[in-house]
């Protein structure tokens, strides 16, 4: 597919950016060599191959929820800078 410098100057204006006449030759020819090098890998057989979401196989290390006492709100409240009804108070954020 060819990307005319026409095209490339209807983007940047989409896109808020102005780009000379250079620049307009520059990404037209690269964003063509993108589009061609897209079109390869559309040729690829790719039938044997397993879809991935990573190159690697990971898992999560979790360990397991140990339910235990909690810490008595006076205690939690103790070093806070502002408190109000057994509440920590702080800074509004809109």
């Amino acid at each position: 597919m060819q990307i005319s410098k026409e095209t490339v100057e209807h983007t940047a204006k989409l896109a808020c950016i102005k780009l000379d006449s250079k620049e307009l030759e520059k990404f037209a020819r690269q964003l063509h060599d993108i589009l061609e090098y897209i079109d390869k890998l559309s040729k690829l057989n790719l039938e044997q191959v397993k879809p991935t979401d990573h190159i690697l196989s990971i898992s999560n290390v979790l360990r397991e929820d140990q339910p235990h006492k909690s810490l008595p709100a006076d205690q939690a409240l103790m070093n806070a800078p502002q408190q109000q009804e057994g509440f920590f108070v702080v800074p509004k954020v809109i």
